[in-house]
């Protein structure tokens, strides 16, 4: 069964037959996580870098910012079986969109504070696919835990 997490969102699964995918991420990141013990995986789909730019809207929607976002993801996954530290996680977007010309470099933010994240829980970042100025959608398979990348029509293993 296909889980779509939208934007701002994040979802946790144990079937092997789940996939979560996310669609269109531009200067967005998304992060998916995958115990292979516990055969449960997590994915987020966020915009921004970090809940200090809106509390107010942090306190509604938590998985618009990297860090409350990763905070729920992780307590999913963990309430899922999960363990962070023997996850293997992957991450693609953080675009540089049009429109934006470098003065806010959203998408070069959100990149910094995943990394950042990561490394404060002591989790290893497995693969990449950042950059650039193509959308990009985010698959993860539970069944094996593969992570794939579609973009500008073609897709790759992650």
């Amino acid at each position: 069964m296909m889980i779509t997490v939208n934007i701002s969102d994040t979802q946790v699964a144990t079937s092997a037959h789940d996939t979560l995918v996310t669609y269109s991420l531009g200067s967005c990141i998304g992060v998916a996580l995958y115990d292979p013990v516990a055969r449960c995986g997590g994915m987020l789909h966020y915009q921004l870098p970090t809940s200090t730019l809106d509390a107010e809207k942090a306190r509604m929607n938590p998985c618009m910012f990297a860090d409350t976002g990763m905070a729920c993801l992780l307590q999913l996954f963990q309430a899922a079986g999960g363990q962070p530290r023997r996850a293997s996680v992957r991450i693609a977007g953080a675009a540089q969109m049009i429109g934006d010309t470098g003065i806010f470099s959203i998408g070069k933010r959100n990149h910094t504070a995943i990394r950042k994240i990561l490394w404060q829980h002591g989790i290893l970042l497995e693969g990449q696919d950042v950059g650039g100025t193509a959308p990009r959608n985010l698959y993860l398979r539970l069944s094996d835990g593969a992570v794939s990348v579609k973009a500008n029509g073609s897709s790759h293993s992650l």
